[in-house]
């Protein structure tokens, strides 16, 4: 296996997994592309069941549902078939940007396959601490794990002149991994506990629908405040969404 991938910035697009080789059968091409209603569930449902297996267990995490638009854009960024990502104005969705985390191998994998080596950065991963080993890739993981992204769209294509032939794309609004959060990608607490009146099965079910383009605007939305033109346009979940999840 393979590893490559910068460390976050403010808001990271995560980090590229390449597995060179594998003797395991492979699925079908065309049963692993995502304009089909399983698959897209295949997807999301497994998400939202690592989303509720984080230890410590997590008091706010959203419940991931499938975004069409979000799907499209990271089959057009596949199609490009080149082993980085893509630029943050490729990743946006009518209401906020996207994460995004890459799985390249030279066998095809299945989708839950690819979901679960994202997570498996779990291991190199202690909440509160950020990476246990020196190197440690671990952006995959935190955003699959990110409370606050609840957008999922993922998409495979074939590149059939590349090494690693199968790109296998999904981008996560709003997104994930700032930088100076990193290492709490979510709230310690028991499950639904920020959401008690919207849970299903310990995820949240009420996201806000608005995002904040800064990572302080929480205390922003506080001081100056939401009166402030330019805090009332850059953090417009913190100051429209009040009970929401965000």
């Amino acid at each position: 296996m393979c590893l490559d991938g910068p460390f976050p910035t403010d808001k990271a697009t995560s980090t590229i997994t390449c597995f060179p080789g594998e003797t395991k059968p492979s699925p079908s091409f065309p049963s692993l592309l995502t304009d089909q209603a399983s698959v897209q569930k295949e997807i999301v449902d497994k998400h939202n069941n690592l989303r509720r297996m984080t230890d410590p267990p997590a008091r706010n995490m959203l419940r991931m549902v499938w975004n069409a638009e979000a799907a499209k854009n990271a089959e057009n960024w596949g199609k490009m078939c080149t082993l980085s990502h893509s630029p943050k104005e490729k990743r946006r969705i009518s209401f906020a940007g996207c994460g995004e985390n890459l799985f390249m191998s030279s066998y095809l994998s299945s989708w839950s396959d690819a979901i679960q080596a994202f997570y498996d950065e779990v291991q190199d991963f202690k909440y509160g601490f950020g990476a246990t080993k020196e190197d440690a890739v671990i952006g995959h993981y935190t955003q699959l794990v990110w409370a606050t992204s609840h957008q999922l769209g993922c998409a495979v294509v074939h590149c059939p002149y590349q090494e690693l032939q199968y790109y296998f794309v999904c981008h996560y609004c709003p997104p994930g991994n700032f930088k100076d959060t990193l290492v709490t990608p979510y709230k310690i607490g028991k499950p639904c506990e920020d959401c008690p009146e919207h849970c299903d099965k310990g995820l949240c079910t009420n996201p806000c629908m608005y995002e904040d383009e800064y990572s302080n605007c929480p205390d922003l939305a506080k001081n100056p405040g939401c009166d402030d033109e330019n805090i009332k346009k850059m953090c417009q979940a913190s100051c429209k969404c009040l009970t929401e999840i965000k």
